[in-house]
């Protein structure tokens, strides 16, 4: 399609649909069309985003258009845009509008907003989700193809997994936090909802970069961004109990496709609870002080309920709270030193609008119950479908990994939004096209991999650390032999040998001497010939064999770690 068609096929789905109040400020249909004429004349000139529709929380800058968080008595109008907003624009997107959102981005419900409730899409009697309530509604409408959100306690996901779409939750510090309306500065991130894992991972790429002005800004250890496959390794929780019936099954199923292991994650939950009960509600009332003792009556009344009870926290419960902190983002290192990928619900269940007026707070905190502690533990994470109820809701999942893993966790995320949808949020239409995953790059290094530096072995953190991401299953040429040093294996060249199965991980090439330094003799790295061809592997000095056990015969070092077990 044509950015002009493109344009007109957004108009006629918001005209369509028909929920005014997934807006805040709708730019007119003759400024939209306008722009995307232009764009046609000009031509793609290699900008990614080329004429595609997007819409913006209006907690974010866009500049000439009033900046309100949902809060009337706060709006202004910027000058300039948020960086992320000024790069969708320079990629060749075409802004629709900015969106409704739970006031100050301070809810997971997505009724916290004098400018109305965004309809739910499936079932009009539910709650939307929020803050981002807009921005993924009118994704899952099918009115934009992506939509920029934000994120702190969940606000990037919740919504998603009542869309049937999908969240991105980057990494935090990786896109740049200014033009941003604080909720919790240090752990705030804004986020992406699209129509498929692909196309967020795309907007995701024109988004990132290091903001020197941005004072959380992070600057990416490695290019974290290019998409692997599915990695071998997912944990799951038992956590049925604290989810309704509908959602513990269509979890299990998803484990089940996964063959995701047991994890306790007990820690994850108590932390969860900190986010709104602990010292980061003080931090939400801090970027907010001067309107809660100067201007107070301007305040939706939940959000102000919230606010005011970070004026009660203490310094002493903080530290204590920063040690908890602590102790479950080492849980977390831990967990992903033996995982690719931690899965859980998105949210236990999804509120009626009526629950939520009873009570306003209630079914919000039991909202945060899976999501509340991925940016206070430094997590990244997808968003994506997982089943529906007999009553044709949709259910969410998310998929957590360490920061900078938004790469690595895309092949698993999007193999799961396949296995368990079909279509783009109520649109009925079909899921686009997945990518390939990204093939090796000019800057990156191929390494066979033969043992512990495997997907789900203790060493593989090794690679993953320095930016490795898995390409392939393979087999050696059968010109090799495999002996047991230990703890590790020996790869060496033998014109009795036979076929070693392994793992082609890639790094940055800049990269290689660091994990080598990792490496003890007698192993280090040579030519190894696979059966497509040579790369660089791991081998052994002929010389450090000795009487090392041979398990050649087994065929890999996976089925010696199985027989060692007696699997």
């Amino acid at each position: 399609m044509t950015p002009v068609q493109m344009a007109e096929a957004a108009i006629a789905a918001d005209r369509a649909h028909a929920d005014p109040a997934i807006w805040i400020t709708r730019r007119p249909d003759d400024a939209v069309l306008a722009e995307a004429r232009a764009l046609q004349a000009e031509g793609p000139k290699g900008r990614p985003l080329w004429g595609v529709p997007f819409a913006v929380k209006d907690n974010i800058d866009v500049a000439g258009i009033p900046t309100t968080a949902a809060c009337p008595g706060f709006s202004y109008v910027p000058q300039v845009g948020a960086p992320s907003v000024q790069q969708l624009l320079q990629a060749g997107a075409v802004l629709l509008g900015k969106t409704n959102l739970d006031q100050f981005a301070t809810g997971l419900v997505g009724t916290r907003s004098p400018y109305g409730i965004p309809r739910n899409v499936f079932d009009p009697a539910l709650v939307p989700g929020g803050s981002s309530s807009g921005s993924a509604c009118a994704v899952a409408a099918g009115i934009v193809q992506f939509a920029l959100g934000t994120d702190t306690a969940g606000s990037g996901r919740v919504p998603a997994g009542f869309g049937n779409i999908v969240g991105l939750k980057p990494t935090v510090g990786s896109v740049s936090a200014r033009g941003l309306v604080p909720a919790c500065r240090s752990i705030d991130t804004i986020s992406v909802f699209a129509r498929s894992v692909d196309e967020a991972l795309a907007v995701q790429r024109v988004i990132t970069g290091y903001d020197a002005e941005d004072p959380y800004a992070r600057a990416a250890p490695f290019p974290h961004l290019r998409r692997g496959l599915a990695g071998d390794c997912v944990a799951m929780a038992d956590v049925a109990g604290l989810c309704d019936a509908d959602v513990a099954r269509a979890y299990q199923v998803a484990g089940s496709f996964l063959k995701a292991a047991p994890v306790d994650i007990a820690l994850f939950l108590n932390i969860a609870h900190l986010l709104y009960e602990g010292p980061w509600v003080a931090e939400r009332t801090a970027a907010l002080r001067a309107i809660l003792e100067m201007q107070p009556d301007i305040l939706y009344p939940a959000t102000r309920t919230v606010l005011e009870a970070g004026l009660e926290r203490r310094t002493v419960d903080a530290f204590d709270a920063f040690h908890l902190l602590q102790q479950a983002r080492r849980q977390a290192a831990l967990l992903f030193a033996r995982c690719d990928a931690l899965l859980l619900p998105t949210a236990p269940f999804c509120p009626t609008l009526a629950e939520v007026e009873a009570d306003p707070l209630g079914p919000n905190s039991r909202l945060g119950t899976f999501t509340n502690f991925a940016n206070l533990c430094d997590m990244a994470g997808f968003a994506v479908p997982i089943g529906f109820t007999p009553n044709g809701t949709p259910i969410g999942g998310v998929l957590l990994g360490p920061a900078w893993s938004e790469g690595r966790l895309a092949g698993i995320a999007d193999a799961l939004h396949r296995h368990c949808a079909t279509t783009v949020g109520a649109t009925g239409l079909a899921l686009p096209p997945p990518a390939e995953p990204d093939t090796l790059a000019p800057d990156e290094t191929a390494l066979f991999c033969i043992g512990a530096h495997m997907a789900g072995l203790p060493l593989n953190p090794q690679i993953t650390s320095l930016g490795g991401r898995f390409l392939r299953h393979a087999h050696t040429q059968p010109d090799y032999r495999l002996f047991a040093l230990g703890n590790r294996p020996g790869l060496v060249r033998a014109d009795d040998g036979a076929s070693i199965a392994g793992e082609v991980w890639t790094l940055p090439t800049s990269a290689i001497g660091a994990l080598l330094a990792q490496v003890p003799p007698p192993l280090g790295f040579g030519t190894v010939v696979l059966d497509d061809g040579p790369v660089l592997g791991f081998l052994a000095e002929s010389a450090g064999i000795g009487d090392a056990p041979d398990i050649t015969h087994l065929g890999g070092w996976r089925a010696w770690l199985r027989t060692k077990s007696g699997g």
